[in-house]
């Protein structure tokens, strides 16, 4: 390991020379305190960020063991210490000017929500930060001095300040720690009760705006549940606390339009995350297996058996493998919830503001001019008991402009100026009142048999294998987009690089043509369960870019790469 002053004379040795003379600096040095590691060199001031590490020694950083002994305690600390770095770096160091990305210095960025990263590591022998850094550059030229002040001025008081406990704010961090404590108790009452959804009462479940998800916080409406579906729940450091409760089965949110109906579902559909203290939503929970499910016009189907809900199509079409490059609003529903059941989803949440109308309801007049015989589609209202009944797989659904669903829900929730009311009740007597003509298909729903993913989808050019992402919503294989608009529970640019790392890992080292997908993400997950993220990373540098996405985006993207073949 070399030293502070080693460091210092090779930047000033290779000051103004070429941009490749930074690749001297790879390497690990001791800068009193902490130890450096410049893990990767980008080749060119253009080119992705070099890769650093601060290490601390874990006697040094002092923080006390029951911070980390549960992965959740564990996942809230590396949060709250991410949040805490990306700030004080934003406070304390603006970036120099010069060419390319000449004088960033970045940590991961957080949302709202408390995602298992890679930009903290910590454990009983060293508290680690993960950053990029674009060392500073004028052409191609080394700016050996600025990058000094970089490394050897700006960063050690930022180390110093935010990953040492003694320097920490230590009430907020124990906040976090514990809220995401009652979060994780919470979930486990709700998995005991055989609640999908819990929304405690005084949340905040409207936005910014529609590009911001921070919590409004002018004229908001604080949600309280109707009384008749209000539970309360005695937390580990929240207390008591009572919400409305979400059951299982087939339960629908309606009311006029700008009343809530999708503010009330968006928040459950990201209630498979937590969120940090302050959001609004801390204590709005929902089924970690629930999947957001909508028409996806375009998007390509490899075999995927949609025969539920799509049968007899022209041109004698089979349904029961049903493959095509470019699917309707309709198909594309039906090949999402399939999947969806393939991955394990036990919640579908659906609105119909992003669903095709003829995959969701077919009223009785349009029955009795277009006969059964010739309508392909199985509508979902037709379905949505038996997916219940037999599959055990709950709905809830934003429903505005279709009665005819309240024949098949058990509970209703009416969205009035974003306060809820249970009208179950009056939604089965105008069921009673006006009565479908045809009633629900009473075929069981079958089972969702797995598909195995065939090696040869994998294509190699010259180059090998290479495998980006641009954002948050697409993956690069080579040079097919995948597209992941439609998975909109994929929050987050580092959950989507820990997509590509799992389609890497997977490729290089499991997909054999025997395992099916389900099988295969089962002992991906297995591995990152005991190893991290880190485990899957394949990377040029420290993996301090990745976020823990669940299994059910892994295989939603899967299943929108072009070139995947199926048996």
């Amino acid at each position: 390991m070399r030293t502070a002053k080693e460091l210092e004379g090779i930047l000033h040795r290779i000051d103004g020379k070429g941009y490749k003379a930074y690749k001297e600096l790879q390497g690990s040095y001791d800068l009193g305190g902490f130890t450096l590691g410049v893990d990767y060199v980008q080749g060119d001031p253009f080119a992705s960020p070099s890769r650093i590490r601060g290490i601390i020694p874990a006697r040094e950083a002092g923080f006390p063991p029951e911070s980390y002994s549960t992965p959740w305690k564990k996942e809230a600390l590396k949060d709250h210490l991410t949040r805490n770095f990306h700030q004080a770096l934003k406070k304390a160091y603006q970036g120099a000017a010069g060419t390319g990305k000449s004088g960033m210095i970045s940590i991961d960025a957080p949302g709202q929500e408390v995602l298992d990263r890679t930009s903290i590591y910590i454990d009983s022998q060293k508290v680690e930060v993960r950053l990029e850094i674009g060392l500073p550059a004028a052409g191609r030229r080394v700016l050996g001095r600025v990058c000094k002040k970089m490394v050897l001025e700006v960063l050690p008081p930022l180390l110093k300040q935010n990953l040492y406990f003694k320097n920490l704010d230590q009430e907020a961090l124990w906040r976090s720690i514990r809220l995401r404590e009652d979060q994780e108790a919470l979930w486990v009452i709700m998995k005991k009760k055989g609640w999908i959804a819990f929304v405690a009462n005084g949340s905040i479940l409207p936005r910014e705006s529609g590009i911001s998800q921070k919590p409004l916080t002018k004229n908001a409406v604080p949600f309280q549940s109707p009384k008749s579906m209000e539970e309360t729940v005695t937390l580990p450091y929240a207390g008591e606390i009572s919400g409305m409760a979400v059951k299982q089965g087939v339960n629908l949110i309606v009311g006029g339009g700008y009343h809530g109906k999708s503010t009330l579902l968006q928040a459950i559909e990201l209630g498979v995350y937590p969120h940090i203290h302050g959001d609004g939503r801390e204590l709005c929970l929902s089924d970690p297996d629930g999947m957001k499910i909508r028409a996806e016009d375009g998007r390509g189907v490899e075999k995927v058996n949609i025969s539920p809900f799509i049968n007899n199509l022209p041109h004698q079409s089979d349904t029961r493998a049903f493959s095509t490059e470019n699917a309707s609003g309709s198909t594309s529903q039906a090949a999402n919830i399939i999947e969806a059941l393939e991955g394990g989803a036990g919640v579908l949440l659906i609105d119909e503001d992003t669903s095709a109308t003829n995959f969701m309801i077919r009223d009785d007049r349009m029955k009795k001019l277009v006969h059964h015989d010739k309508e392909p589609i199985t509508p979902f209202i037709d379905k949505v008991r038996s997916l219940y009944r037999d599959r055990s797989v709950s709905t809830i659904l934003v429903i505005g402009g279709s009665g005819d669903y309240f024949d098949v829900a058990d509970q209703v929730i009416m969205m009035d100026q974003y306060i809820p009311r249970d009208v179950t009740r009056e939604a089965k007597a105008i069921a009673r009142r006006f009565p479908r003509v045809v009633k629900e298909d009473e075929k069981p729903f079958p089972d969702i048999e797995g598909r195995v993913p065939l090696k040869t989808s994998f294509p190699m050019d010259k180059k090998g294998i290479r495998i980006k992402t641009r954002g948050t919503k697409t993956l690069l294989y080579n040079r097919l987009a995948v597209e992941l608009y439609g998975l909109e529970q994929l929050i987050s640019p580092s959950q989507t690089n820990a997509v590509a790392a799992v389609f890497r890992y997977l490729i290089d080292h499991k997909i054999n043509q025997q395992k099916d997908f389900r099988t295969l993400l089962e002992e991906v997950y297995d591995l990152i369960e005991g190893q991290g993220l880190e485990g899957i990373a394949a990377y040029k540098g420290h993996p301090g870019n990745l976020a823990k996405p669940r299994k059910l985006e892994v295989l939603g993207a899967l299943n929108r790469y072009r070139n995947l073949n199926v048996r």
